[in-house]
Formats: C-alpha cells, sequence, structure tokens
C-alpha cells in the first residue's frame, strides 16, 4: 500500500515538473522581437550620438547636427518610411542610453569590440579605423616610443582609452581622460603634448587647421564601424542593415562617403 502510494507521489511530481516546464518553453516561445515594429509605430528612429565626432555626426557653425554617419541615417529611414530623430547623449554612458530606450540605436563612428557585444547587439562593419596619436605640428614627439612621461589626452569610454591602455610605449605616459575629442584639441598643445583618437577625426582635424597638428605613422590598432542596438533587437538590426547594403548596390553609399572623404572607404558587401 505504501509503495503505490509512493509511485503515486512520483508520479505527480513529475507531471507537475513537466508542466512547469512546459509553462517556462511557453513563456520562453511567447516573446517576440518587437524592435522594427517600435520605430515603425513611432514612426522614428532615435539616433544616440556624440555631437562632437566629425566627420561622423557633429554640431556645424549653424548649431545643425551633420556628418557622414548622419547622412547615411537619414537615407536609411527615408527608405523605411519613418523619421530620424538625432539624440546627443554622454557617451561614457551610451549604454545606459540603449538599454533604458532613451534612443533605439547608436550610429556615430561606434567601434566594434568584445566588451561592446556584450552590452549591445552590433550590426556588420560598415568602414575600418584606425586609433592614432595626434601631436601639434612643431612637437618634438616623432614616434611613439618617444613619449616617456608626457600627458596624452584621450576620450573617457572610448576605444582610443581602451588602445592606450595596452600599448607598451604608454605605459609610463600621463593619460588625462576628456569627455570629447573637441575638449582634447582644445587642451592639445596648451596642456596634453599628445592625443589618442580614430584616425577619421583626426585627419578631419589635420586638414581643417593646416600647419597646427600632425599624425604619427603609429598605429595603436585597427578597428571596424558598427552601429549599436539594444540586445535581442535583430529584426531592426537586419532592416538597417539591409537598406545599407541596397544603398551600396545602387551607388547612395559611395557618394555619400565622397562627400565626407573624397573617396568610397564604406566596408559593406
Amino acid at each position: 500500500m505504501r509503495v503505490k502510494k509512493l509511485l503515486v507521489l512520483c508520479v505527480s511530481a513529475v507531471l507537475a515538473g513537466s508542466m512547469l516546464l512546459a509553462g517556462c518553453s511557453k513563456k520562453e516561445e511567447s516573446k517576440t522581437d518587437e524592435s522594427l515594429q517600435y520605430v515603425k509605430d513611432n514612426k522614428e528612429l532615435i539616433l544616440g550620438l556624440d555631437a562632437s565626432f566629425p566627420p561622423m555626426g557633429f554640431t556645424d557653425k549653424d548649431q545643425k547636427i551633420v556628418g557622414f554617419d548622419i547622412d547615411m541615417a537619414k537615407e536609411v529611414t527615408k527608405r523605411m518610411g519613418i523619421k530620424l530623430k538625432l539624440q546627443p547623449i554622454n557617451w561614457d554612458s551610451k549604454d545606459q542610453e540603449l538599454q533604458g530606450k532613451t534612443i533605439d540605436c547608436i550610429w556615430n563612428g561606434l567601434t566594434y569590440s568584445e566588451d561592446r557585444a556584450k552590452e549591445m547587439l552590433c550590426s556588420e562593419s560598415y568602414m575600418d579605423n584606425h586609433q592614432v596619436m595626434l601631436v601639434p605640428e612643431k612637437s618634438k614627439i616623432k614616434s611613439l616610443k618617444d613619449i616617456k612621461k608626457q600627458q596624452v589626452g584621450v576620450q573617457k569610454g572610448s576605444t582610443a582609452a581602451d588602445a592606450v591602455d595596452k600599448t607598451e610605449e604608454l605605459k609610463n605616459a600621463k593619460i588625462v581622460y576628456f569627455g570629447n575629442n573637441v575638449e582634447i584639441l582644445n587642451d592639445l598643445g596648451n596642456g596634453c603634448d599628445a592625443a589618442v583618437m580614430d584616425e577619421v577625426v583626426a585627419k578631419y582635424y589635420a586638414k581643417k587647421d593646416p600647419g597646427k597638428f600632425k599624425i604619427l605613422n603609429d598605429n595603436l590598432s585597427t578597428e571596424k564601424y558598427v552601429i549599436g542596438f539594444r540586445t535581442g533587437d535583430e529584426k531592426l538590426k537586419t532592416e538597417v542593415e539591409n537598406q545599407l547594403k541596397d544603398m551600396k548596390k545602387d551607388g547612395t553609399l559611395a557618394k555619400i562617403s565622397k562627400k565626407w572623404f573624397g573617396e568610397d572607404l564604406t566596408t559593406i558587401k
């Protein structure tokens, strides 16, 4: 009799466990990716950016946010039938802004890294980049080997900061952190002896102010630019990627790139 009761209890426990697991599975299956529908319902894509990162995205003399990434995003959202809203953010808090849904993506010279891929969903790369060192034109610094205990400016929370941490030649340098590249360049030669930043930004400023800065030949790292989305927002990411691929095929992407760089630097297939 006791055996029969024990058997009944065991069977009941197994059935209860199975029902619980089935319930969990059903709950997991009910989760759907509504990211694309979300921006369509809102009729806009909110793009988070550091508005002082030329030529990718920055505020011009008329206080308008312009740039290479901005032109790409405008064309993508136009083809999607929605508006583009530009939202300047604190670059060091970009992950929180994204996860808090105050923005829908980060599209502003965002460099891929394994750590970032753990925090957000990264798109396919659309452009290659390098981290380089910029110094005043008359500086005696000719290469990374000349850096001893000088002050080196870098943007906080950037992959430039990561590159500096991994560069052996800079282990004795005094690293000074800034909020953005404009602040760094304003201090370069007036406090900081050198700066590390994205090559596209360094080239932009070197060209903008001839004879003021020079870029050293050393590359601290080679990187790839991506667009950052919330983890799980696969449908939105795929839609944006597909639009960019269409723009590559019809020549629109090359046209935008030539406008800002004089040549097609995009790497989208």
